[in-house]
């Protein structure tokens, strides 16, 4: 380590070693309080963990992204992280966040040397005794005995749920031999396997993929929260609310569930009641731990204790939920600050203005950014080391900003060294150097000292994203479709032979005397079908509008058969008219774009973000279209904010290495400014020209910008429909974006079309509207889509409630109390002052922004720069907001008369908020259920249901539902198309169209190819007992039935095995008899029937197996070979097992495949 900077200082104060003491150290501006913590607590002489307290949660995270810059090794840094609920909330906490609170709490105590961050109003509220923590957290190791039933036991009265899957903190599944749980405090969940009563291994799995990674010896189990239930503990809560509340219990929900041994929300409020008596943060401290306190941590802590009271007095007086007094749940100010002068505190005080013991000669970093002077920063930059005459640190954002920022000051002569961090860099003694870390403060101490310079010196405050992900799978368009994980109960379902019925469950018979597993189906007049699993794959969901309203055929009569005929009629002009198009699209010849791959890569690494895999592959489709001499028309449908813009920006790259123009059309002019704003700083590095027009813009301004689209000189431009009028006249147009396709009309398209011919067109968007999906999934438009969210956002939490103003209280509050903003959507411009007002007077100390398309330009654009910039805490505004507008502090919103609006565009709306990895909140304020439409009703439902991320697409396919498909290129098939379910009128137009194109003749009348069917008389099921829940199950049956390859069989089997143990005989056999079907299906054969004692072979008309062979076959082995009827291969053979018959078929098959 270099030289102490700022121990000496205080080298005989009091601090660290007498209690009770106050020291003062200043003036600490910018990150020099960061460099202080890290600095002490290396300090030998320290030689004690520090507890930092700030004023709120983002002091706390600005100091941890700080602190690995200051530090020579990584030392334990940990946060006890708030609730991020109000107080006496109805809600309780993110089980991330009590989960990394009980692994704080756990090794707190434990810590000998480190820095805990400590928010003050995380520090007021009551927290468990230690013992709980202590006594309740197990530990598991490879070789320990085990019994699964009480260990279920135990975890569930820990507060662990029980499900199906695990994909969150907190949840356990049991599956035979195998447990997996996701403990709390733990970064992956688990998986045990026993061996009789002993745990053989530990392994942690993904739960994205839920494959296993990799072995672990031993794993700790904390309890799933942070009060105990069940039990004695229960017990102890209703004695102790009888102690604390008068009136009926059992007319309060929180009581009558907890009694119950459930979890209400806001539950955590309660939590004194669980105990004797509950601890503070201070019992956690180590003995020897020195405090730090940074910040205006008392004004925070007395703001938080009135809202404390303030909510109290509110919402006390509800006797359904009487409330704790404030000072029972959490720490009344003077109390904590008494507590405080136990130890010894060292403050920190940012100004000079602030009295010091120990006084630093510090000054505020100097800014270099466009507002002193002209010149780029790079000259800034020179001139300030020039004068600076010490050492300089200049600390980049991200990889990728560091290569940027070395190759711009390599322009300017600059040439800075890599170091690690700030303490090798003193070390090093280099004037100028260059590193990684993701900070906004600068550190400067006059001239001559070594000063840290950070990217806002440089450009003011950018807006810096910070995400990280892992590589997961990309997503498989077709399987979202054909899904039938979706399938309740009751829901309409086709089968390709008899119709469409209603789906009933899964059944298991004994056929044979071998049980097999079916699905049952209901038809017109009570008729049941059963569909054996291995004939899955001639189901699919019905898609076609309302489930309410589809049709029910009977079996046996002719409905079925005339309705399919007429959809196939219907097809096979359809797919006449669809190849003309095709035709005439792959007869032009577009333009073969050349990519100098050096370059390409350069601006790849420009992206701050790693790529999600969906992302990678819309980039890779996108480069290859455009590097083929075709014409390009692809739909990129991703979810809002999950990268979408980053893929138009690299085709316009590709467009603009080749010479030619990029045009961006965008519904709203706020959104194509942001645009343009984004494509400018992309585009910043490199020459070419980016510009935008609007009507935030004088006609004098846009004639010059005309004229340079038509010199040439503008190679991106961006602009509202405006562009599509015929005033504009580029000179060579090569690339057409469409963002937010959905909110374009008809004329516009027209428009558009017009274009197509020549032009390569990229359509964004994270809704399609039906007509469009259908486009894409009939195969007129290449599809890709981005359903992978960015690593750590959570999913939106969405509400319908009527509206009342209490609740629109309490939600505006919930935000801005950890830091956020809201927006307020009014969407009637005539009150929204009004609405605004209303607003004001009901939450008279927050800041209110209004922003509407009436507003002028100059107007609206600073209300929305001052949201962005957190001025305002709320922004009541209309539809506006509904294009991309990004602003990742923003995470409720509160929608109004929410049943006026579309699917795609609540959607749409409800994807403003969620940006950062806090939990958000989407209200949907509609007027009672009564009074609203019946359609207006499933819209809210539908987008209810889908809150996970990435829904945008499956939204599509719901609007679908609710409003039919919409004709592909005319008005008129969409009857046929509810007679047959969506998802087989497109296998249909697929045969059809693959007939055309090898030149045959679609024929209406040939039964639709329903694959092999492989009896081998054995059981072959997947066990109730192996995998007991239904969904999961038929989703495998799907995925067993319809692979066509041994390799996609393996892989399901592996996958099965890794997942819920080792395969039950019933599954293998399940496997075997998939084997053959797959080989049997290539050579056409539509039976194999095989007994112990023989069986026989059927083949169809077409298949491929030559006669020649089957007649040799029988001329040498007449007494087991003969034919029946022309189509029919009979065995007489004694096959006493499946091996057997499995071997037998596979000898006879090989050869004919081989030939084939």
């Amino acid at each position: 380590m270099t030289d102490a900077m700022f121990y000496p200082l205080i080298k005989d104060t009091p601090w660290p070693a007498t209690a009770g003491t106050r020291t003062a150290m200043g003036p600490l501006p910018g990150a020099a309080s960061t460099a202080v913590i890290a600095e002490l607590a290396l300090n030998s002489e320290v030689d004690r963990p520090l507890v930092v307290l700030v004023a709120s949660s983002a002091d706390a995270n600005m100091l941890e992204r700080e602190l690995p810059l200051f530090l020579p090794e990584p030392i334990p840094v940990m946060t006890l992280p708030d609730w991020e609920t109000l107080p006496y909330d109805h809600f309780s906490p993110h089980q991330d966040i009590v989960s990394q609170r009980l692994r704080t709490f756990y090794e707190l105590p434990k810590l000998s040397q480190g820095i805990v961050i400590l928010p003050i109003t995380t520090a007021m509220l009551r927290t468990p005794p230690q013992h709980y923590i202590e006594g309740n957290t197990l530990d598991l190791s490879v070789g320990d005995t085990f019994d699964g039933d009480n260990f279920a036991k135990s975890l569930a009265l820990n507060g662990y749920r029980a499900v199906e899957t695990v994909f969150e903190h907190g949840e356990f599944a049991v599956r035979g031999a195998l447990l997996d749980v996701f403990p709390m405090g733990s970064d992956a969940p688990y998986r045990i396997d026993l061996l009789d009563d002993e745990v053989e291994t530990l392994r942690t799995f993904d739960p994205e993929t839920q494959r296993t990674v990799d072995r672990v010896e031993q794993i700790k189990l904390m309890p799933a929260r942070e009060f105990p239930i069940g039990g004695d503990a229960t017990h102890r809560f209703q004695m102790a609310w009888f102690e604390n509340f008068d009136g009926d219990a059992d007319l309060c929900p929180a009581f009558t569930e907890i009694s119950a041994g459930r979890v209400p929300g806001g539950a955590e409020y309660y939590l004194p009641l669980f105990f004797e008596r509950c601890g503070t943060v201070f019992d956690y401290l180590p003995a020897n731990a020195a405090l730090v306190m940074l910040g205006d941590h008392h004004s925070a802590a007395q703001r938080y204790w009135s809202e404390i009271t303030g909510r109290f007095e509110e919402y006390g007086i509800d006797s359904r939920r009487p409330l704790l007094p404030p000072q029972r749940g959490f720490i009344p100010v003077e109390e904590i600050y008494s507590q405080l002068g136990d130890y010894a505190v060292l403050e920190l005080k940012p100004d000079e203005q602030s009295p010091a013991h120990a006084q630093t000669t510090l000054k505020p970093a100097p800014q270099l950014t466009e507002a002193d002077g002209t010149g780029s920063y790079q000259e800034k930059l020179a001139s300030f080391i020039e004068n600076h005459q010490g050492p300089v640190l200049l600390c980049a954002e991200s990889q990728g900003r560091r290569e940027l920022l070395l190759e711009n000051l390599a322009k300017a002569m600059l040439h800075p060294k890599a170091c690690d961090n700030w303490p090798a860099f003193l070390d090093s003694q280099i004037n100028f150097g260059i590193t990684v870390a993701p900070v906004d403060r600068g550190l400067y101490a006059g001239p001559g000292q070594p000063t840290v310079i950070c990217e806002a010196q440089l450009f003011g405050q950018r807006v810096a994203q910070r995400r990280r992900r892992t590589r997961q799978e990309e997503t498989d368009t077709d399987a979202i479709i054909r899904d039938l994980t979706e399938l309740r109960q009751g829901l309409p379902v086709v089968h390709i032979e008899h119709g469409v019925g209603r789906y009933l469950g899964l059944q298991i018979l004994e056929i044979d005397g071998d049980p097999a597993e079916f699905l049952l189906l209901e038809y017109a007049e009570g008729n049941k079908l059963y569909v054996p699993v291995g004939s899955l794959h001639l189901i699919s969901r019905y898609t076609a509008g309302d489930p309410d309203t589809a049709p029910l055929h009977r079996l046996g009569s002719e409905q079925w058969e005339k309705a399919r005929r007429k959809a196939r009629e219907r097809a096979a002009d359809v797919a006449a008219q669809l190849l003309d198009v095709y035709a005439r699209r792959e007869a032009r010849v577009g333009h073969a774009h050349e990519l100098d791959e050096a370059k390409w890569l350069q601006f790849c690494e420009g992206f701050p973000f790693e790529e999600t895999p969906d992302q990678a592959a819309a980039i890779a489709a996108v480069k290859d279209d455009m590097c083929l001499p075709k014409v390009m028309d692809r739909l990129v449908c991703g979810d809002v904010g999950f990268g979408k813009t980053e893929v138009a920006m690299r085709a316009a790259f590709i467009a603009a290495q080749n010479g030619r123009q990029s045009a961006i059309l965008v519904p709203t002019t706020l959104l194509a400014n942001q645009h343009h704003a984004n494509f400018r700083d992309r585009f910043a590095d490199w020459p070419y020209t980016v510009e935008v027009v609007s009507r935030f813009q004088s006609a004098k301004d846009l004639e010059g910008i005309i004229a340079r689209v038509q010199s040439g000189e503008v190679d991106i431009l961006v602009g509202t429909h405006k562009l599509l009028q015929s005033d504009f006249g580029f000179r060579d147009l090569g690339l057409l974006i469409i963002d937010e396709e959905h909110r374009f009309g008809v004329k516009q398209k027209e428009a558009i079309k017009a274009l197509r011919a020549e032009v390569d067109i990229l359509t964004m968007t994270a809704t399609p509207i039906p007509r469009t999906l259908n486009m894409a999934l009939g195969g007129l438009r290449d599809l890709s889509i981005i359903a992978t969210p960015p690593a750590r956002r959570l999913s939106i939490k969405t509400f319908i409630r009527e509206h009342s103003i209490a609740l629109v209280k309490e939600a505006v509050l919930r935000e801005t109390l950890r830091g956020g903003q809201v927006f307020y959507l009014h969407n009637e411009v005539k009150t929204i002052e009004e609405s605004a007002r209303k607003l004001g007077e009901l939450l008279p100390e927050l800041s209110i922004g209004v922003a509407h398309g009436q507003l002028r330009e100059q107007a609206l654009e600073r209300v929305m720069s001052d949201f962005y910039h957190q001025h305002h805490h709320i922004l009541v505004c209309s539809t506006i907001i509904e294009t991309g507008i990004d602003i990742p502090n923003a995470n409720t919103i509160i929608i109004e008369r929410a049943d006026k609006f579309g699917l795609a565009q609540l959607h749409q709306l409800r994807g403003r908020v969620g940006r950062s990895h806090h939990q958000a909140y989407a209200y949907l304020l509609s007027p009672p259920r009564s009074v609203i439409t019946s359609d207006a009703q499933k819209r809210l439902e539908a987008i209810e249901a889908a809150g996970d991320l990435g829904a945008g697409y499956q939204l599509a396919s719901h609007d679908m539902e609710i409003r039919g498909a919409g004709e592909l290129l005319g008005a008129e098939q969409s009857g046929q198309i509810h007679q047959v379910g969506f998802s087989l009128y497109l296998s249909m137009l697929e045969s059809a169209v693959a007939a055309l194109r090898r030149g045959d003749l679609p024929d209406i009348d040939q039964p639709l190819d329903t694959g092999t069917e492989v009896k081998l008389h054995v059981p072959a099921l997947i066990p109730e007992d192996y995998l007991p829940d239904i969904t999961t199950r038929l989703v495998l049956y799907k995925r067993i039935a319809q692979a066509s390859n041994g390799d996609q069989l393996r892989e399901i089997q592996v996958e099965m095995i890794d997942r819920f143990g080792l395969l039950p005989e019933s599954v293998k056999n399940l496997f075997t008899a998939a084997l053959i079907k797959v080989r049997a299906q290539q050579l056409g054969i539509s039976e194999i029937d095989m007994t112990d004692e023989g069986g026989s072979i059927e083949f169809t008309a077409a298949t491929l197996v030559e006669p020649a062979a089957i007649v040799n076959l029988i001329q040498s082995d007449p007494l087991c070979y003969s034919l029946s009827g022309s189509g029919k291969l009979r065995v007489k053979k004694s096959l006493p097992t499946l091996s057997s018959r499995a071997e037998f078929i596979e000898a006879l098959i090989s050869p004919w495949l081989e030939a084939a």
